[in-house]
Parts: C-alpha cells; structure tokens; sequence
C-alpha cells in the first residue's frame, strides 16, 4: 500500500492524504527521467529533526495566549499531529537571538558562586520542559554557548568576537558543568554540546573565536575531563558549529590533535556559506561513528510571510545533507515575531512560525510545511537508501533538463516502511518515472508545480 502527502504552492494542499491512483499518470508516454531506490544501498542511521529554543522564542510564546503557545509547540514536537521533532538547542549565556547580553555569572567570580540560571529559566526552560512532555521524554538537548562572560574574555565584551583568555580555561569547561548540572536539577538532560558557535565569526553580536586546534585542545585537556569527572559521560561533544565551507578543513584540523578522536563525537554545520554538500561527504565517508549534525539555518534578512522559496530552500538543504551523510538536522529558531525578531542587534530573521502578538495569530510558513514532508514520516532509527535520478528530460526547466529541479531522498524506517521525499521546484507539472532496484516494473508519478511530495511505501 502507497499512501502520499502532498503540499503545493497556489493551492490550498498542506499535507494532503492522497491514494496512490490519484497520482499515477498511466497515459503518459514521454521520458522524464527515473528516480530509483536501492534498499540494498544502505547509509547512514537518522536520530531526528528539531528546533532551536532560543530567548527570543521563548518571549514571544510568553506573550500569546496559553492555549495558542501550547499549540505551537504541539505544532513541531508531537508525533501524532505534529512535525515530530526530538531535537531542540538552545544557548548558554546569550546569543544574537536574545533580548540583550546576558551571562550565568555577569560579574568576576572565579568561584562560579554567583552562578544564576535566572535569565534562562525565565523563557526558555519553560519551553524546553514542555517540549520534553510533548516528546514523551524523548526530546535530545543541544547546548551551546555564543561567547563565555565578557569577564573571561581578551577584548571584555560578549560581542565582537575576542578569545577565551588562558588563565580561565578551566573555569570556562566547569561553567558548562554547572550549567549542565543546573539544568538536570529540573529534568532536563543535555545529549549533545559544541565548543562555540560559529568560532571563526567576529560578529556585532555575542561571539567568540576559537581556531579548529583550539577547539579540540578545549575539549581534550578541558571540558571532556569535566564532563567525566562530573558523571556527564554520555555528553557528546561536537565541534565547529559554523557554515558547510570550510567544515572538512576544520575537522581535519581539529582531529590532528593528539586525543581529539577519543574526545569529539562529531561536527556541526550552519548552510550560510552555500551548498559545500562535499565536506559533509567527506567527513561522512573517512570519520565513520561521527555524528554530523547540522544545527543553524534560516533565511536572514527579516521575515518572508507567505514566501514559497523558503520552504524550497529547507527541501534543497534538507536532502542534500541527508543524502551527504547528515543524521541529525536542526532549524534555527521555532518561532519569531512579524518583525523577525526579538534580536538585540537587529539581525531579524524569519522562522517557520511568525506569531503575529497583535492580532494573537500563528501564521505557519511554507517552511514548516516542508520541513514537516521529512520530520513527520523519516522517524528516528531509520536508515537511509540509495536514490539515483538518471536526470531526464525536463521541459519545463530552462536547459530542459532535471538538474537539480527534481530533488529525492529514500529512507527504511525502524517498521519497515519505505518513506521517498521529492520536490518539484518548476512552475509545471512533472511526471517522473519511479522504481525500487528489485522490481523491473517502473510507474509513472505526477508532481504538481511547486510541490512537494512524500510517498510512504508499507
């Protein structure tokens, strides 16, 4: 049995239940290309998808009414009726998408006495504990931090980025157990953490530069022996948290030093720099057992309600990394204002979610609806197939061909079934030949203009 969902631009179609027939074009007779999925080829095994709880997402969700805030969160972490995410991260101290330059401990305290969760407790960890109930317990922790407190730094400011000075190395990898130890005294558990976001970036906002061998020198003398020694074993550290361009360079670097291997479960990746899709190959390929997880990407620039070309980007970034090797992926933040904000230096975004506070409204982007084609039916422990596109004759795309305006990923669920995610980003109906490897016969599927589509094979 085939069961599709179906979303497409100009129509009123978010998620529509079809039948198989009613997307089998049987009279057509010309060549489209085949899409075929090997379920002998088998990849990498995918954790999940999930959302950024930053202080921006939780202060607008704090100014609309309860029962519109829980139904949002339901909208992205339930299972049944929701996007299904198990992933959340989140910061420690404040980052760009924050209401102003916070820290856990503000003033000089070498002792971490002062130690206060205060700031984060008030938006976001409210946030983070319903999101663990709607996940049944399920939802994976991510942790990390923009910049330690200006106190702890070379240039005394959380913005423009700066370095950890030496002398508080130690006090910086006990800050992150402290912060980790604060968190678990409410429930919440951290899976994952990286060193910084985005080390190589002097931004006007909270940053901190590290180069790849500082980065892995932090975590093999530092913060993975105050992790063990504070009974956070199982706390994976990942590593570079920054765009896809230079991520091959920096592992390779990072995973030079002496211990790193024992110490680094992975890397982390932003889609700012473009399609760099190789480096996510290659780490793929030569650093198996490592987790690649992407954790940041938004279309910047302020807010783009009723946009269609965002949600195409998720789709484009979403198959590709997966199909690179990714197993875990990660939006930037679940919701923000119509203005694309709060940011305490402007730099608005949009969100998938844009709450109109005024009117007290939800307005879903095209965005959730296609992250929602990959997240509500590739579940955890699924394993990734072979999909191969023979890349045929495409007459509405400019040179005729498929290029990458028809773009699939093929995934086997833990229950067997077989979910294949396609998009169609030409302004025409597409037929595409579909078959598995094992089976000579091929059908033919139709694809409305604009779409995207999820076939779930039983």
């Amino acid at each position: 049995m085939t069961t599709i969902y179906e979303t497409s631009k100009d129509t009123n179609n978010r998620f529509l239940k079809l039948s198989e027939t009613e997307r089998l074009n049987t009279d057509f007779h010309g060549y489209s290309g085949t899409v075929v999925v090997d379920k002998a080829k088998k990849f990498q095994t995918f954790k999940g998808f999930g959302g950024a709880i930053t202080e921006a997402v939780g202060y607008v969700l704090s100014r609309l009414p309860e029962q519109l805030r829980a139904s949002i969160l339901a909208s992205y972490f339930d299972s049944k009726n929701g996007n299904g995410y198990v992933f959340t991260r989140t910061h420690m101290n404040s980052c760009d998408f924050a209401l102003g330059n916070w820290a856990c401990v503000e003033k000089q305290d070498e002792t971490l006495n002062s130690f206060s969760m205060e700031q984060t407790n008030k938006y976001i960890t409210p946030c983070i504990l319903d999101a663990i109930k709607l996940t049944d317990g399920a939802l994976n922790v991510m942790v990390t931090p923009w910049s330690p407190p200006a106190w702890m730094k070379t240039n005394n400011d959380m913005n423009h980025g700066g370095k950890l000075l030496e002398k508080y190395k130690q006090l910086w990898a006990d800050y992150y157990v402290r912060f980790l130890q604060e968190f678990n005294k409410l429930g919440i558990e951290v899976k994952y953490i990286s060193i910084q976001n985005e080390p190589a970036a002097v931004q006007t906002w909270d940053s901190c530069e590290y180069s790849a061998k500082e980065e892995a020198e932090f975590a093999v003398n530092y913060l993975s022996p105050a992790l063990k020694n504070n009974g956070f074993n199982n706390v994976k550290i990942l590593v570079w948290d920054h765009n896809r361009e230079i991520l091959k360079e920096r592992f390779l670097d990072s995973m030079s030093v002496p211990g790193a291997d024992k110490v680094i479960d992975g890397a982390a990746y932003h889609w700012y720099s473009g399609d760099q899709y190789g480096d996510v190959q290659y780490i793929y390929d030569n650093f198996p057992g490592k987790d690649l997880v992407f954790t940041e990407g938004c279309v910047e620039g302020g807010p783009r309600p009723g946009a269609w070309f965002t949600g195409e980007r998720y789709a484009h970034n979403i198959i590709n990394d997966l199909n690179s090797g990714c197993n875990v992926w990660i939006d930037w933040n679940l919701v923000l204002d119509m203005q694309g904000g709060p940011n305490h230096v402007g730099n608005y975004c949009d969100a998938p979610v844009l709450a109109d506070e005024v009117n007290k409204v939800a307005n879903y982007q095209s965005s959730y609806y296609y992250i929602g084609h990959f997240s509500r039916f590739i579940k955890p422990g699924a394993v990734r197939l072979s999909t191969s596109y023979d890349n045929g004759w495409i007459p509405a795309s400019i040179s005729g061909r498929g290029d990458n305006l028809l773009e699939s990923v093929a995934f086997e669920n833990p229950d067997g079934t077989i979910v294949f995610v396609i998009t169609n980003r030409t302004e025409a109906d597409l037929n595409f030949h579909f078959k598995f490897a094992d089976d000579e016969k091929a059908v033919v599927y139709k694809i409305p203009p604009r779409s995207i589509q999820t076939y779930v094979f039983k």
